[in-house]
């Protein structure tokens, strides 16, 4: 067990980021980044200012003002023990809508040379006039804000700055590029061009599991390390950042701390959310289904962790690009590991959170590339037809499971139909695009819809398993 806390003097850290979306993911993984360069004494100019705009990041703004932005790092080791670090690169936290037009101001200011951003899978969505769908495209939204503030930059000669997205979405970067410049040029015209020309959106791939804060973990926190902590977050070990150096204002010396500066981040970002993020999916409706609720027990079973291993090496390594200095095995190796440690206690029920948006962006990927190529896809069917089990809500012991889905009031009455209609859960095209009108993958989804109704998760693995290997 070990403990510290920074030790560098935050009154001399400017703000150098400005990061939306502060949730733990962004304390475990891009400011403990950053945190490690102040302690090294360097990036003093990069400090990090958290922005929040949803309702729910009012708590947020509380608790980072009653702490000065100081927050614990706690991490997990397999072996039991624990280790935690007080962070400090968080140096400022602005809600939105209590003041935009300092948040504007803040981002308009020559000093702010990164944008960043942490706003789920979900967040990025533009319908075809350019308009962020839902509560996420108004004027003190993320991209309101933002477009406001980069018309202020334009007009006053400012260089741009860079917008670099952190969440899971395959080609982040272009994602976030493709919504910023839309909503920038419907409110602004002539901006998205200016855009165009000067911001630079680079590719990332982000990983470190970091489930939600519990009681336990605030417990854990002042208990065993004696800091009292309104909201710690918690994470495991491991941490990776591949980022492509593409950059319009300058960047932290990132490299110093192991971030990973490439090209080309496609093939980084592909392994890991064929690997890591596809095998969540392919583990929770099984997983929940079969009466686990943690995903260390789940992935401890040698049956689940089978055909986890099963979906890597079949169906989702196949579809990869080579990995520069990436030992796959190894890799996938380590996956299994990550998810059985114990001493993260992520539960199965975050896994299935949003699977609208998960599934088509991790999964259904490989899947329309096995069918291309007549690669299998036995498997991933399995995977999208535990999804539908599980979106009948009511799992193999007759409890009820809470859905929760943005599309669940859509997904769920298909799913209860489905006994009668089997395919009407992956007729939705919203979600599934065309892949029902493939027959192999209908078969494979059918059977295993099938055996799952009949016999269950665990024989539905088992017989998939001997078909697999047969």
């Amino acid at each position: 067990m070990t403990f510290s806390r920074a030790s560098y003097d935050r009154s001399e850290i400017s703000i150098g980021i400005v990061h939306f979306g502060v949730g733990g993911f962004h304390r475990a993984h891009q400011a403990m980044y950053i945190d490690r360069l102040l302690e090294m004494g360097l990036a003093k100019d990069w400090g990090i200012c958290g922005v929040g705009v949803m309702p729910a990041d009012r708590k947020m703004a509380e608790v980072m003002a009653a702490q000065e932005g100081l927050y614990t790092l706690l991490l997990e080791n397999p072996d039991g023990t624990r280790d935690a670090r007080v962070i400090g690169s968080i140096v400022d936290y602005r809600y939105a809508p209590d003041d935009p037009e300092a948040v504007i101001e803040l981002l308009a200011t020559p000093s702010t040379r990164i944008i960043s951003l942490t706003i789920t899978e979900g967040g990025y969505q533009i319908d075809g006039l350019g308009a962020i769908a839902g509560s996420a495209g108004g004027s003190d939204s993320v991209f309101g804000l933002v477009a406001e503030a980069l018309a202020r930059r334009r007009d006053r000669g400012i260089a741009s700055p860079t917008i670099v997205s952190c969440d899971n979405i395959e080609g982040n970067g272009v994602v976030a590029r493709h919504a910023f410049t839309t909503y920038a040029e419907r409110v602004h015209p002539g901006l998205g061009e200016w855009m165009a020309e000067h911001t630079k959106f680079p590719n990332s791939m982000v990983d470190r599991i970091t489930p939600v804060t519990t009681p336990e973990v605030v417990a854990v926190v002042e208990n065993e390390f004696g800091v009292d902590d309104r909201w710690p977050v918690v994470a495991e070990p491991f941490t990776s950042w591949v980022l492509e150096d593409d950059f319009s204002d300058g960047r932290p010396p990132l490299e110093k701390v192991d971030v990973l500066m490439v090209d080309d981040v496609t093939p980084y970002e592909l392994m890991k959310l064929r690997l890591l993020n596809a095998s969540h999916q392919s583990l929770c409706y099984f997983a929940y289904l079969a009466g686990y609720r943690l995903v260390h027990d789940a992935a401890g079973d040698p049956l689940f962790a089978e055909f986890l291993m099963a979906y890597m090496d079949t169906e989702a390594t196949p579809t990869l690009k080579p990995v520069p200095g990436i030992d796959l095995p190894e890799y996938k190796r380590t996956l299994i590991e990550r998810f059985a440690n114990p001493g993260v206690r992520d539960t199965i029920a975050r896994l299935c959170f949003g699977s609208s948006d998960r599934i088509p962006k991790w999964l259904l990927p490989v899947i329309r590339e096995n069918l291309k190529t007549g690669a299998p896809v036995r498997l991933s069917a399995a995977t999208v037809a535990s999804w539908a089990r599980y979106a009948e809500g009511v799992d193999e012991h007759g409890e009820p499971i809470d859905v929760q889905d943005q599309l669940a009031d859509t997904l769920v009455p298909l799913a209860k139909s489905q006994r009668e209609n089997p395919t009407a859960f992956i007729e939705n095209t919203e979600v599934f695009g065309d892949v029902a009108s493939d027959s192999r993958f209908v078969d494979a989804y059918v059977w295993a819809l099938d055996s799952l109704h009949r016999d269950g998760a665990r024989a539905t693995l088992q017989t998939l398993l001997r078909k697999d290997t047969s």
